[in-house]
């Protein structure tokens, strides 16, 4: 017996379970990880300094296409400050037309840190068959997403990376979510094991996508310090701070220290007037100190769910496991079903 839900259907896979993008790092061989063991990967929004964001999106997909036999998606991040998405978008179209295996077999891009609305409507023009999913964090949002793309990623205020002011939790915005929207809703933000899977089909959602969990394996590119550092790290040792695109939730250390807490909107609006270009550079910096094991002069991004993480197994070990705690959760709960 297994679980299978619309989102396999729709993707192609056999377990409902995305593996979230978490650029500006690499996720590429996560990512064929992640396909190999039957759940979908995604290539991750990079753009470190010295890269070509475009120029390395295109050989992300070219090596996930040899080292992986299944579908997988690329994600796209779309604020006003992200001047590469453009490109990335064109790319993605012109790679799915000109090779049918990829346009095969890349299912989905999911556009996140900005608004949907222009590449939903780009894509729709340019290549219907593709499936757009974009990530959200209030039911605002979702509703807005509704009318323009396939799926909702509902990512609460748990989740590592990227994050909002208005400080919605999971649970909440994914039970939201559900009653008022009508396009299918993936739960992102807390979630590392089968109890989490469980929950979230429960609430109404048709899978998880998971950032942190995923990082703590084997095949994941993060340097070891990262992976040691979410090991040893409980649920309280998360913060929000200040990033370029808006708050972004880190392990705390001497980089996070320095930033310190996000409190409101109007700091949002103070912080913002000193952002230059200059200084987003600057901070970009930093993350490749923590690509490269510096993990206490740079950004470490990371959910709550730190402290549910306490081992390194391969991926395949780690889905597995998860898929195995969900159907027994699952068989639990339904003997509180009683006539």
């Amino acid at each position: 017996m297994t679980i299978k839900t619309p989102l396999c259907d729709m993707l192609g896979i056999k377990y409902p379970i995305i593996q979230a993008a978490m650029g500006p790092f690499y996720t590429t061989k996560l990512c064929c990880a992640v396909v190999n063991a039957g759940a979908f990967g995604i290539i991750s929004h990079t753009n470190l300094i010295g890269v070509d964001p475009i120029k390395d999106m295109e050989e992300s997909i070219k090596y996930v296409m040899k080292n992986c036999k299944g579908n997988f998606g690329v994600n796209i991040r779309v604020a006003r400050l992200q001047i590469d998405a453009p490109g990335l978008m064109e790319l993605i179209v012109k790679l799915r037309k000109e090779n049918p295996e990829i346009k095969k077999r890349l299912k989905m891009v999911v556009t996140s840190a900005g608004n949907p609305k222009p590449p939903a409507q780009f894509f729709k023009e340019k290549d219907k068959d593709l499936l757009v999913f974009h990530v959200t964090p209030t039911l605002y949002h979702a509703m807005k997403v509704d009318g323009l793309c396939d799926g909702i990623i509902c990512t609460g205020y748990e989740g590592g990376g990227h994050q909002s002011y208005e400080r919605v939790n999971t649970t909440v915005l994914v039970s939201e979510a559900v009653k008022n929207c009508k396009k299918p809703i993936v739960a992102c933000g807390g979630f590392s094991d089968g109890r989490g899977i469980a929950a979230a089909l429960a609430m109404g959602a048709v899978g998880v996508q998971m950032g942190t969990r995923f990082i703590a394996t084997k095949e994941c590119e993060f340097h070891q310090n990262y992976k040691d550092f979410i090991i040893k790290s409980k649920d309280s040792d998360t913060m929000v701070c200040q990033g370029a695109f808006g708050p972004i939730r880190l392990l705390r250390n001497k980089y996070a220290e320095h930033h310190g807490e996000i409190v409101s909107k109007d700091e949002k609006m103070a912080t913002e007037a000193e952002l230059d270009v200059e200084a987003i550079q600057e901070d970009t910096k930093k993350y490749g100190l923590v690509y490269e094991g510096n993990v206490d002069e740079g950004p470490v991004l990371c959910g709550q769910s730190c402290g549910n993480v306490k081992d390194i197994p391969t991926v395949k070990e780690l889905i597995e496991r998860m898929m195995k705690e969900a159907e027994e959760s699952i068989k639990k709960i339904g003997k509180f079903v009683v006539a």
